[in-house]
């Protein structure tokens, strides 16, 4: 079982637009350029890097796909601060 995990995120307000970003991803968009121009997380500004976390330090929604969802897919998930698009890198 993988103890630790890196993921990319986007966070946005509305499901739709969270559609519309994984749909972008699809045709080849780049994550970090659409995490800058859409992410009201402070990790946006980071291309939406989370860097490395431990399974439990993020809320429940957010941590099953981190650590049981396939890698480098884009995911949505929803949780208490809205819609994630989330990318996971690696677990270790």
């Amino acid at each position: 079982m993988a103890k630790t995990a890196a993921a990319l995120h986007i966070l946005v307000k509305h499901k739709e637009l969270a559609e519309s970003i994984v749909s972008q991803l699809n045709k080849g968009a780049k994550f970090d350029v659409l995490a800058k121009k859409h992410s009201s997380c402070p990790s946006g500004k980071k291309g939406g890097s989370l860097g490395e976390f431990k399974q439990g330090q993020m809320v429940p929604a957010f941590d099953k796909v981190c650590f049981s969802g396939e890698l480098i897919t884009p995911h949505i998930v929803k949780t208490k601060f809205g819609w994630h698009v989330v990318k996971v890198l690696y677990r270790t």
